[in-house]
């Protein structure tokens, strides 16, 4: 079978560049390795940037179903000390600059602006190989195969397709986040729930953090984050939860016991993040019918970027293929000169950002970053 866009890969930024390109009258296949839609879950809440995950919706035609799946409330952020005292309070203004949405919901929202089998599901791919012309072979677990005119990666971290353009491989960046949750946290965990207010919370510590958000429905979502050596976290036993979480909440004794206790309350398994980034720089020579977005053309540390970016990605090379009728090649051009330079300036903020939480100078210096910058949350 041939088909003349494969995207591999059904996150957001994938599904985006196919939903655009749907919307310009172009067809394409999205190969996605798990099994359904609702195979796993899609995370927590992402706040949606009017600067470019706001422009992707738009592009896309979707802007009004994401206004319905807004979490009112949800950008108002708060930075405290280890004994919880409160340092920066910001509440949400409701500006509108970086509304709180769920992962889960805008990933429906753009499943079902798609037409029927748009999305395979299933196909994990294990190699893509080049032919003449431009076009590429795809081979999936399965056994099956398909060619290509275009192929776009949007396979994340550990791309399949990255390969094809460029050697770089993400790298273990000095830090691992270990991700709790808490529900009905306003009526069984209220010292907590107070701890986090209504948004985003920084608990910080030189080379320690305590980041969580509130989510709809009283959930208190927690990302602990640690500067460690990338064997710390491996050598943790995660088959045993409870155990492992009291592990982790050693390394902040003394903390406000409301703090830790959104580690040792933890109520899912606990999920071990070791944090990998490409090079801030990366990029790579053309070759003739593939390029990459989002993680898996520019994986940087987490900074509320991802997301976004992995969307206006998928706008910006759907509009650029659209613009370009008949002339692929012209179109990758386009879009991967404007990716470069937006990506590298976004990773070196994510490990600035990542600096200012977890460095000799937290929590003071993101207080300072805070106030001198008075971003929209």
């Amino acid at each position: 079978m041939n088909t003349p866009v494969a995207i591999i890969g059904a996150g957001l930024g994938g599904l985006m560049l196919a939903r655009v390109l749907h919307v310009h009258g172009i067809a394409a296949t999205v190969y996605e390795a798990e099994a359904s839609a609702d195979a796993r879950a899609q995370g927590g809440m992402l706040d949606i940037h009017e600067n470019n995950g706001q422009l992707a919706l738009k592009a896309a035609g979707l802007f009004e179903e994401f206004l319905a799946i807004i979490h009112a409330g949800g950008q108002a952020t708060r930075v405290l000390d280890k004994k919880g005292a409160v340092l920066l309070d910001e509440p949400d203004d409701s500006a509108g600059g970086r509304p709180e949405a769920p992962r889960g919901e805008l990933r429906r929202i753009l499943l079902g602006s798609l037409p029927a089998g748009t999305v395979r599901w299933g196909h994990k791919l294990t190699a893509a190989a080049p032919l003449s012309g431009g076009r590429h072979v795809l081979t999936f677990a399965d056994g099956s195969t398909a060619t290509t005119d275009l192929l776009v990666g949007a396979d994340g971290a550990w791309s399949k397709v990255r390969p094809l353009l460029s050697p770089a491989k993400p790298t273990y960046v000095g830090a691992s986040f270990i991700e709790t949750y808490l529900f009905d946290g306003d009526t069984r965990h209220k010292a907590s729930a107070e701890a986090v207010g209504g948004g985003a919370l920084f608990a910080l510590a030189p080379g320690k953090a305590i980041m969580a958000h509130r989510e709809p429905n009283g959930v208190l979502h927690t990302y602990v984050a640690l500067n460690k050596p990338e064997d710390w976290i491996a050598r943790i036993d995660f088959s045993d939860p409870a155990t492992a979480l009291a592990g982790v909440a050693e390394e902040f004794d003394g903390w406000a016991p409301a703090l830790t206790a959104l580690i040792t309350d933890g109520e899912t398994d606990p999920v071990p993040r070791p944090i990998h980034a490409l090079p801030v720089e990366h990029r790579w020579d053309r070759v003739r019918g593939v390029t990459l977005l989002g993680d898996a053309a520019h994986l940087m540390v987490p900074s509320g970027e991802g997301a976004n970016l992995a969307m206006f990605d998928g706008a910006e090379l759907g509009k650029a293929i659209a613009a370009n009728p008949g002339d692929v090649e012209t179109a990758l051009i386009a879009y991967e000169k404007d990716l470069f330079p937006r990506s590298a300036s976004e990773a070196a903020a994510a490990e600035e950002i990542l600096k200012l939480c977890l460095g000799p100078n937290a929590p003071q210096s993101l207080v300072d970053f805070f106030a001198h910058n008075q971003p929209d949350k």
